[in-house]
Order: structure tokens, then C-alpha cells, then sequence
């Protein structure tokens, strides 16, 4: 084990070895006294503000002192509150950074297409992950925000987003619990992208039964709010940072506004649990994107609390294949000379590799 990457995750691994709760059950520990359904959504936002600060308060403290033991609130817990605000924000949807509005409970997302309902592909233990995360309980998703024409997972995300067994919170919780006894050694949401579905899954938490880390891996093309709501629940952070160039990201993946959504999410859970950081290099993308990305975290996240995973697995598929003559630059899998040009780069601006 690199000592490094211990450090980093320390949160992480506190969990995993019994010295600390996972963020969900400090959540739902927080007693909030008020009839949350009398509330305005402005007023609920407010309350949210005041109790982030009691957690991070509980939280700090609980690190101090392990011995603290938690109960879940007889009453309305912090865990609730957000479980209402999620479910408010589904009648005007703002949960990615696109912001469309739609009105979930009656319609589908405008670029999404997910309603309200939770859509599982399938679920089981990973061990394809980085490995302080193996095995992983990995649920992945149907449906996505963003339309990469190289996606690998097309089927999923773009094909068929409504394809899967529909699932409720109660059941979406028992799964998590099934993959736990069966030896995950956290749970890992995915997709696809699990932003869509993000009201089910933090309902989820009021029914899990186990101790286990909860995992976001993600596109990270969430709103503030989405992220602000998320921040006091995710214990270790796998975001995807895939582009520099936002014309790229334009033409790549449909996503406007990329780096600035990425950057102030990233910014906005630095200190909130263990973050492995993944970039997929792209061929023709090491000095647009690569390098300005690994220049950006070397000198903006901190060091010690944050691991990178710079990844080789890119592979032409998709629209890559099907329109092959379009997409030429992307036509072909990344040279170890690209790869290693990235690698060395982060590695002699110090990041913490895995």
C-alpha cells in the first residue's frame, strides 16, 4: 500500500476499518424539528445551510473522538431535509448543469430522458476498479447528461436510458445491502451517470442496514446545488475530468459550460471525503486538454488529499466506429508516447498517482 495514498483517503479507510461512520449515518443522525413538507423550497434551502454547518461540526468532532456513537433522529433528520429538496427540485429539474427544467414527475429530462423513476442496468461486485476500491459493489445506471460519441457504455447511457429494472428507494437499499454481504467493500453508483437518479439514491440511505462507504462516479457535470446537496453524503469521489477545451467538450460530448461546471464542483468538495481523480487520455488531446487539466489540479487541488488516475484504456467506438471518417482525430487508441507524456507530466508536478 503507497503510504501517500492512504493519507489521501484517509477518510476512506477510517470507514472501511471501523474508526469513522460513513457520512450518510451522520446525516440521518441530525435531528431537524420542523415539518418539512410546510416549507417553502427557499426555506428549505435555508434550513439546509444551517445544518450543514451542524454536520461538519459532528463530523470534526467524530474524528477527534471515535467513541462518539450516533442514532438515527426519531424525528426528521439532515438526511430528510435533503431527501425533500431533491424531490421538490424533480418538478424544475437543475440537477445537472444543464438546468432544463423539466418537470420529472409528469415528463422525462430534456437531454437525459430519465423521469422520475430509477432505472438499475445491473449490479454486482467490480474488480476492475482502482484497487484500494476492489472488490467494489458497483450499481450502474441507465441513461447520462452528456453524449460521448466514444462512450462505452452507449447502450446504457444513450441507446436505451430507460431500459432496466425499475427500482424503489427501499429496494435500491436492499441491493446495496446484498452486495455488502456478498463482500463489496463499498458501494460504487454509476452508469451511465447516477445524477439523474440522485433523489432515489440519497433515499436510499435512510434504509441501509450496513457501515459502508458510498462512492460517486461521475461525469461531475452536476449543478452547484446538486453538488452542495451530495458533499455531506459521498465518501470518496470518483469524477471524470475529460476536457480542457470546452469547444471540445461541445463537440465531444454535447456539454457546454464543462470546465467551469467540473472545476467549481471539484472546488466545491475538496475537502469533502477522499477524491480519486480520473482523466482518460484522448488521441490528438494531450496538449489541449491533458496537460492544461494536470497544470490546473497541480496547482489548485490539494496535493495531499488528492489521488489521479490517469487512464490508457481508450478504445475508437460507438459514433467513433460508426462515423468513422468524422471523427478521424479519435479513430485509433492513444500511443504510449501520449500516454506516458501525461503520466511524467503529473508525476514531476508531484500528484499523487494510482
Amino acid at each position: 500500500m503507497n503510504s501517500r495514498i492512504e493519507r489521501a483517503l484517509s477518510w476512506y479507510y477510517g470507514i472501511l476499518r471501523g474508526r469513522y461512520p460513513p457520512k450518510y449515518k451522520i446525516a440521518r443522525s441530525l435531528e431537524v424539528d420542523v415539518k418539512l413538507t410546510s416549507l417553502s423550497l427557499q426555506e428549505l434551502w435555508s434550513l439546509h445551510e444551517e445544518f450543514e454547518k451542524e454536520f461538519h461540526k459532528l463530523s470534526n468532532d467524530i474524528m477527534k473522538d471515535e467513541s462518539i456513537e450516533l442514532r438515527d433522529s426519531s424525528n426528521n433528520s439532515y438526511l430528510d431535509l435533503k431527501i425533500e429538496i431533491l424531490k421538490r427540485m424533480l418538478t424544475n429539474c437543475e440537477y445537472c448543469e444543464r438546468k432544463c427544467g423539466s418537470n420529472r414527475l409528469t415528463d422525462k429530462g430534456k437531454f437525459c430522458k430519465v423521469d422520475y423513476k430509477t432505472y438499475i442496468s445491473s449490479y454486482f461486485l467490480h474488480y476492475g476498479e482502482e484497487y484500494p476500491l476492489v472488490p467494489s459493489g458497483t450499481i450502474f445506471y441507465s441513461g447520462c447528461n452528456l453524449r460521448c460519441v466514444y462512450c462505452q457504455n452507449y447502450e446504457i447511457s444513450q441507446s436505451f436510458p430507460l431500459k432496466g429494472k425499475v427500482v424503489a428507494p427501499q429496494q435500491l437499499a436492499a441491493i446495496q445491502d446484498k452486495l455488502v454481504k456478498e463482500g463489496a467493500k463499498n458501494i460504487n453508483h454509476v452508469g451511465g451517470e447516477p445524477t439523474p437518479y440522485t433523489h432515489a439514491i440519497v433515499e436510499s440511505f435512510k434504509y441501509l442496514k450496513t457501515n459502508t462507504p458510498q462512492i460517486w462516479n461521475s461525469n461531475f457535470y452536476m449543478s452547484e446545488k446538486l453538488t452542495i446537496l451530495l458533499r455531506d453524503l459521498i465518501d470518496l469521489w470518483l469524477p471524470d475530468f475529460k476536457y480542457w477545451d470546452d469547444s471540445h467538450a461541445i463537440v465531444l460530448s454535447a456539454a457546454p459550460r464543462y470546465r467551469e461546471a467540473v472545476i467549481r464542483n471539484l472546488l466545491l468538495i475538496e475537502n469533502e471525503g477522499s477524491i480519486i481523480l480520473r482523466h482518460l487520455v484522448l488521441p490528438n488531446h494531450v496538449k489541449c486538454c491533458s496537460i492544461p487539466i494536470i497544470e490546473w489540479l497541480s496547482k489548485n487541488m490539494p496535493k495531499d488529499w488528492l489521488v489521479v488516475n490517469i487512464m490508457d484504456q481508450y478504445y475508437p467506438t460507438y459514433r467513433v466506429l460508426s462515423e468513422s471518417e468524422r471523427w478521424r482525430d479519435l479513430n485509433r487508441k492513444v500511443r504510449k508516447d501520449e500516454y506516458f507524456e501525461v503520466v511524467d507530466y503529473a508525476a514531476k508536478e508531484d500528484l499523487i498517482l494510482i
